[in-house]
């Protein structure tokens, strides 16, 4: 089953999800998301993590959650909105994940929310591994065609993000250990490894 079709049944039978699923529709609109590999619609991204949420069962509250991961950060929703219509909880995972614009520097920006998502509860951490996996994947889509050519669309050296989601795995293992996602997103880190390999950009100690 498709992505759409899974939060879409998990919709039919959550209003909150319904409600969580409207709010990252009206506040993506519009907005598109380099891949890698060409643009494609912002709210691809969200969806992608609220799937890999559904298939592991996770509740309506985190699949919510992972619905409006990007609303603050990157459409500007207001955070006391977000909590009062979506309840603290949620809200506080949102907000979590969200990093801070203050810092400049890629690797310390991300280090700086690694640090929060490491000290947040396990339904944040499960949301930040399912970011983390979708993204790797489709960057991965997007190596199979363009093989290292893929870095000249990113915002950040190819070796600079894998190096940063390397350590983002790290900590999920260490915080949430036995959780699925943190398997799937060292297979989708594995997985573009291996691709590199045989693109013969790294090579096997």
């Amino acid at each position: 089953m498709a992505s759409r079709n899974r939060i879409e049944v998990a919709a039919k039978d959550s209003a909150l999800v319904r409600g969580a699923l409207a709010v990252a529709r009206r506040a993506h609109a519009g907005q598109v998301r380099e891949t890698g590999n060409g643009e494609t619609p912002f709210i691809d991204h969200p969806l992608a993590v609220a799937d890999r949420l559904t298939v592991d069962g996770y509740p309506p509250e985190v699949l919510a959650a992972g619905l409006l991961h990007d609303t603050v950060e990157h459409a500007g929703y207001d955070p006391d909105e977000l909590r009062e219509r979506f309840g603290a909880e949620i809200a506080e995972i949102v907000l979590t994940l969200t990093e801070d614009p203050t810092i400049g520097d890629y690797e310390e920006r991300k280090e700086e929310l690694r640090e929060r998502v490491a000290a947040a509860g396990p339904d944040a951490r499960a949301v930040f591994a399912a970011d983390k996996a979708a993204n790797v994947a489709v960057l991965r889509k997007a190596y199979e065609i363009l093989g290292e050519r893929v870095a000249a669309d990113l915002p950040v050296p190819l070796d600079a993000k894998i190096l940063v989601w390397e350590y983002d795995l790290e900590m999920v293992f260490e915080r949430s250990p036995g959780v699925l996602l943190a398997d799937r997103l060292a297979d989708e880190l594995l997985g573009l490894w291996s691709q590199r390999i045989q693109e013969g950009r790294v090579g096997l100690c």
